[in-house]
Order: structure tokens, then C-alpha cells, then sequence
């Protein structure tokens, strides 16, 4: 059956008209309204550029991440221009920064925590252990533009050889492993620690859960943080942490004592009776087969939760990485993470990718779920590249068939499945060498640029140096600084 083209009211606005409605399981048009109002971001007079528009826009911006914001508009509204009835003057890339700006980020932050919920249902593959849900903590750190505010709120890191090239922030994730789903994330300064953020992603975790972590943010306070909150715990902890020992189980798991610090002992904060699991790699290629790796979980049933599922349950926590290099490589590009120069676009532009990664999570989730496959076997790359080209068949498409044409985009989604997981060896090197050229400091930032042509400061010489007779002088060259 064909699908019927959109009718559209040429006595209303073009702008008001507009909707993303390939979207609109997740971030739909109602939702986004809410959003403004509940934040009070309403534009105070009615212009050509909507509020709407514009959040849409930000969203929107990491989907074609290689364009410039008025190439992303154009994209964004192209098949309703395609429909108009005349011609409609796009805005320029002047206001749509100061629209940007005058949006702020309040209503991303409120999409952000009402729209981006657990996407897992009972019946997708690999979402789900023991009955519990499997979320993981993982935190990374992103350049940000390099400009005097970005520095002075991010920070920039530092060693003995000096400052680093670009800022960076701190960024945390909490994200639902069978479907890459990020339930809760924050950005921070550079200096706050990956442990504070990770404390911070505690709040979105609840009963029905088991959380897992790396050793590196191990702690008491972590586990008693989440056990509070009514989640089960799976992490690993250093070798050198040794707990006393209260019994051995059948299965050779152990039942150990993780006390509080010893400044807090004082306090009588009660300890954690956890359960230890020890275990090595046979694979050379996976490190030391000799070396002893060691897991701590609040699952104490060795009947319930066995060992052998424990520890494969835990090195799905890699899903997390494999999260994060969908948004800084796939998404966001790693070669131009953000765009703004203040750090409320950054913050907006941070909130904007997680609504866009989550929206085509949960179309590549329908899509998996359709199929009765993991959503591991679909391709991120692909899911972005055909809701670029479905975009404009939405806006040109009549409401009454978007079901069927959602069901079109999603059997395309999966038409090209991954291979099964494979075992994975990511040895830690160091990516970028040093080099003899000398390292820009902080008096070299604030360059100052030319004005003028290039023509006006050329100046002809012989081979002595001298300059030629009869030439024009030279005008002075005039010098902006660079903001």
C-alpha cells in the first residue's frame, strides 16, 4: 500500500507546524512542550525560530554531527519544506547561536530524567541475570573547545610536564547493559574525581537491579550506597584488598567482611558480608594466566548466582565502554567532541547527545525486540544512517501512516546483523607519542591575528636581502587579539 502525502495548513506558521515525529516514542512534540513549560523557557515573543524547533535542533546535532548548525537545520526541516507551499528563508547561523543561548539548558536536563528510562523488557535477550537487571558505572574524560571560559570552569589536566592541550570535563554514565540505554549521566570539571560522579549515578539505581563496576571505584561507601538504594552489587576489587574470610561455600566462593574506613570506625558504621569470587584467565593474549582476579557481589545463594555466571555477568560491564565509543567516535565525533566555547553549550550540547543516543537506542531496541534477537547483534552506525534518511519521509508522509513506516525503518535497522560477541583483548598503550615540537603555553593562547590582506605585507628582496627600489611602502599592519 502507498503512503499518503502530508497535508499541510498554510495559514499557520512554517515553524509551528513543525514536529519530529521519528521520534516520537521517546521525545515527542507533547513531551517537549512539558519541558519548556515546567522550565519556564518559553520564548517571552513569538518569533520565526521556535523554542521547540530548537531543542530539536540541539538533539539533532548529534545526529549529523559532521554539519554546522544551519546545515543541521536544513536537514532537520527539510522534508516540510519540500511540502510548503513557498519558499522559507532559513536562519542564519547568528541566530541560531543566540537562540541556543537563550534556551539554555534547563529543559534538556528535564527531558533528559523523564524520557530516558530503563528500555529492557523481560523479554529481551542478554538485559536481564538472575532476574535482575545488569546496569554498569563507567566514567571517561572529553576535550572540550579550547577558550578562556571553557578553561576556567573545566580546567585543563596537568603533569610535570605541563598543561594539557585542550580542557576536559569529567563525564560519568550509568547505562543499562542488553540495550546501551544511558539511564543517568553528568558532566563535571575536570578535577572532580571519576569516584564522586560514580556516588552521583547511585541515585538512579533501585530494587530489581545488580550494578556492576570496576575496581577502581570500589569502596564502601559505594556498596553501601547501592545496597541502601536496594540494588544487588558485582564488582571487582584490587588483590592487595584482602577482607577477613567468614566462611567458605560450596562452590569455593567465600563469604568475607568489608569493614568501613578506619577513620569512620568510630562512627559504628556497620560492615558488609560479602561474597568473594577468585578466578584467572587460561588465554595468554587476555594477560597473566597466573594472575588472580577478584570479584565481590552482595549475591550470597552460590545456588542462585553461581560463580562461572557471576563472572561472565561482570565483564558485560565492557558494554559500558563499548557505549561510551558510540557517542565520543560514532556520535559526537572524537575528533570534534563539542562545539560550543562557553560551558553552558557544552552542557546543553552533552544533554542534547544523551536524548539523541538514547532515542536511536530505542529504536534499534524495537528493532532487536521485533526480531527476537540481543540488540549486541545490530549496528549503531547503520541505526544513525537510516534515521538521517528517514527523517525527511516522516515530515513527508501523512501521521496516520507512521506506524508503517516506523516498521519499514526498523526492518532496515536490522537487516544487517553484527556477528555474536566475540572475545575481545584491549591492551593498554599509550596512544600518542611526545614530539620535539615545543609545547604551546598559557602566553601563547592569546595570539593576536592580522588585519588586512596578504598582499599588503608582502615585500620583495633580492638574494642580499635588500629590498627592491621603487616599491610601494608598506602599510602598518594593524593587530586584533584574539578573544
Amino acid at each position: 500500500m502507498p503512503f499518503t502525502i502530508r497535508s499541510l495548513d498554510p495559514h499557520q506558521p512554517f515553524i509551528d507546524q513543525f514536529s519530529w515525529d521519528i521520534f516520537a516514542k521517546t521525545i515527542s512534540t507533547a513531551t517537549v512542550d512539558a519541558a519548556l513549560t515546567a522550565t519556564a523557557s518559553h520564548a517571552p515573543r513569538r518569533r520565526r525560530l521556535s523554542m521547540r524547533a530548537m531543542v530539536f535542533l540541539i538533539i539533532a546535532m548529534n545526529i549529523w554531527t559532521d554539519c554546522a548548525m544551519a546545515m543541521v537545520f536544513r536537514h532537520m526541516v527539510c522534508g516540510l519544506r519540500w511540502l510548503w507551499p513557498t519558499d522559507v528563508p532559513l536562519p542564519r547561523s547568528n541566530a541560531l547561536t543566540y537562540r541556543r543561548y537563550q534556551l539554555g539548558i534547563k529543559p534538556f536536563v528535564w527531558l533528559f530524567r523523564t524520557c530516558c528510562q530503563p528500555l529492557a523488557t523481560r523479554e529481551t535477550r542478554g538485559a536481564f541475570l538472575f532476574g535482575l537487571r545488569l546496569v554498569a558505572i563507567d566514567g571517561t574524560v572529553a576535550n572540550v573547545p579550547d577558550s578562556p571560559h571553557n578553561a576556567a570552569y573545566f580546567g585543563r589536566p596537568q603533569n610535570a610536564h605541563g598543561g594539557g592541550a585542550l580542557p576536559q570535563a569529567q563525564i560519568v554514565y550509568l547505562i543499562e547493559c542488553g540495550t546501551h540505554a544511558i539511564l543517568d549521566a553528568g558532566i563535571w570539571p575536570f578535577v572532580t574525581h571519576e569516584r564522586v560522579g560514580s556516588r552521583r549515578m547511585l541515585r538512579s539505581v533501585g530494587p530489581g537491579m545488580l550494578v556492576l563496576w570496576d575496581r577502581g571505584l570500589h569502596s564502601y561507601h559505594m556498596l553501601i550506597k547501592a545496597m541502601a538504594q536496594g540494588a544487588h552489587v558485582l564488582s571487582r576489587i584490587s588483590v592487595a584488598t584482602n577482607p577477613p574470610v567468614l566462611k567458605t561455600l560450596a562452590d569455593g566462593s567465600q563469604l568475607v567482611i568489608i569493614q568501613p574506613p578506619k577513620a569512620e570506625r568510630p562512627a559504628r558504621k556497620p560492615p558488609l558480608i560479602l561474597r568473594r569470587i577468585c578466578y584467572q584467565l587460561s588465554v595468554p593474549a587476555l594477560g597473566d594466566p597466573t594472575a588472580v582476579h577478584m570479584l565481590i557481589t552482595s549475591l550470597l545463594d552460590p545456588t542462585e548466582a553461581p560463580a562461572q555466571a557471576l563472572v561472565r555477568a561482570y565483564h558485560e560491564r565492557w558494554e559500558a565502554e563499548i557505549m561510551i565509543d558510540e557517542l565520543d567516535t560514532h556520535q559526537r565525533t572524537a575528533y570534534r567532541p563539542f562545539r560550543s566555547q562557553k560551558p553552558v553549550g557544552v552542557i546543553q550540547e552533552f544533554y542534547g547527545s544523551l536524548l539523541a543516543h538514547y532515542a536511536i537506542r530505542a529504536i534499534m531496541h524495537d528493532a532487536a525486540r521485533g526480531a527476537d534477537i540481543d540488540p549486541d547483534r545490530l549496528s549503531f552506525v547503520t541505526a544513525v544512517a537510516e534515521i538521517q534518511a528517514a527523517v525527511r519521509e516522516f515530515q513527508q508522509t501523512d501521521p496516520r501512516d507512521h506506524a508503517r513506516l516506523y516498521e519499514r525503518m526498523v526492518g532496515e535497522c536490522r537487516r544487517t546483523l553484527l556477528p555474536p560477541r566475540r572475545l575481545r583483548i584491549y591492551p593498554r598503550m599509550v596512544r600518542q607519542r611526545r614530539t620535539k615540537i615545543p609545547r604551546k603555553g598559557p602566553d601563547d593562547r592569546g595570539w593576536c591575528l592580522p588585519k588586512g590582506r596578504f598582499a599588503t605585507a608582502i615585500c620583495l628582496v633580492g638574494l642580499d636581502g635588500q629590498a627592491w627600489p621603487n616599491q610601494a611602502p608598506l602599510p602598518p599592519i594593524q593587530w586584533i587579539q584574539k578573544p
